[in-house]
């Protein structure tokens, strides 16, 4: 049997690497994740666990924001843009009356080519226009998911000085 050396070693500098990392930031993955589990709860209490699509959503911009603070995904102008394109798009979709096996993918792909064109890339954003299209539209996901791009936003940018970049 012949052991390729070179991987061995990018394996083993890689391995290092992480648990040097993990070391050194090991305090902030808990805070910060302790603070996406924080702002989820507050968003299930408000939406209730019917509205699990929607809630995955945010659950992946609350992993950006917390886990990435300084990507340009996790700026507020992207994160509340960003969902503000996946609601219209998903509404829009859903008075369309598509086949499911059209309107899903063709949402996505269109909240993803607004998004682009308008410079508000938020890939969870593609996740809301989804929701809002499997889910039904109600008065009360508009105003939900944006109020949840506001606080997410806000705690990324008044703790922008004590977040750590963990990804």
């Amino acid at each position: 049997m012949v052991y390729n050396t070179e991987s061995n070693k990018d394996y083993i500098v890689r391995n290092v690497t992480i648990i040097g990392k993990f070391r050194e930031l090991w305090l902030y993955y808990i805070l910060q994740g302790f603070l996406a589990c924080i702002t989820l709860s507050i968003l299930i209490i408000i939406l209730g666990k019917d509205k699990t699509v929607i809630i995955s959503a945010m659950a992946a911009t609350a992993f950006i924001v917390f886990a990435m603070p300084t990507s340009v995904a996790a700026q507020t102008r992207n994160v509340i843009g960003g969902h503000l394109i996946g609601i219209i798009t998903g509404t829009v979709f859903y008075y369309t009356h598509l086949p499911y096996y059209i309107e899903y993918p063709l949402v996505v792909g269109v909240a993803f080519f607004l998004m682009v064109a308008l410079d508000f890339e938020h890939p969870p954003a593609a996740g809301t226009a989804l929701a809002v299209v499997i889910n039904e539209v109600s008065l009360n996901v508009f105003p939900t998911i944006m109020i949840a791009a506001v606080v997410l936003s806000q705690c990324r940018y008044h703790l922008r000085h004590q977040l750590r970049n963990l990804v």
